[in-house]
């Protein structure tokens, strides 16, 4: 499993994990999409704000491997800001290849873009 070294581990100020520390022995968890409905809590829709400035600061519109971002925050992501590289895509791969979907991205996280 790659660990993306100066990525972020958390949320500045908060227990949101961006990172886990090592792989799961029981198994990788896989991404899976997961709807964001418009009643989720401010705290969570900053949390994902966050996130993707953090993705975005990292790995540019260039794909990237999975590694050791945390599968949940990812998840919801996944299938619109971030996109699957590889086909046939395993999500339950931490070699799996990733990319922002940088148009969609911006559309849906202006303020992760602002300077």
């Amino acid at each position: 499993m790659l660990k993306h070294r100066g990525f972020p581990g958390r949320m500045p100020g908060s227990d949101y994990q961006f990172v886990i520390r090592r792989a799961n022995p029981r198994g990788v968890t896989p991404l899976t999409r997961r709807e964001r409905r418009s009643d989720r809590k401010a705290a969570d829709r900053r949390v994902d704000t966050a996130f993707m400035r953090a993705l975005w600061e990292a790995f540019g519109d260039e794909p990237f491997e999975r590694g050791n971002l945390d599968a949940g925050r990812l998840s919801w992501l996944f299938g619109r800001e971030v996109v699957a590289v590889d086909d046939p895509f395993d999500p339950a791969d931490y070699e799996a290849m990733l990319v922002i979907n940088e148009a969609l991205a911006r559309a849906s996280f202006p303020d992760a873009f602002e300077d």
